[in-house]
């Protein structure tokens, strides 16, 4: 069975840095493409980053620069390294993977994760 287990997330100030984990069991990372997403009150989950098991990430416009993903596939997780949080990251974030798919695109992925709430305050 797959399961995806996210934490990391947290109260933190404008301005301020998490890092999210998510550690998979049932699947190995190498085979898998991982994308992290998120959905905030009254919207549509979105794709915030993806890594494939060549190392490729995708980063949306809305955190280029400030998110960094990255694998540990000796401890089956994933990392996002969230910096210069502003209060529009404010949602729940989620882990998901796919054997196939590599993207942003959240119905493209068969196994999510459980979500972690992450609050940026201005």
């Amino acid at each position: 069975e797959v399961q995806l287990v996210e934490s990391g997330g947290g109260l933190v100030q404008a301005g301020g840095s998490l890092r999210l984990s998510c550690e998979a069991s049932g699947l190995l990372f190498n085979g898998y493409a991982i994308g992290w997403f998120r959905q905030a009150p009254g919207k549509e989950r979105e794709g915030v980053s993806a890594i494939n098991s060549d190392d490729i990430t995708k980063y949306s416009d809305s955190v280029k620069g400030r998110f960094t993903i990255s694998s540990d596939n000796a401890r089956n997780t994933i990392y996002l390294q969230m910096n210069s949080l502003k209060p529009e990251d404010t949602a729940i974030y989620y882990c998901a993977a796919d054997r196939v798919n590599f993207g942003l695109t959240a119905d493209h992925y068969d196994y999510w994760g459980q979500g972690t709430q992450v609050t940026v305050s201005s």
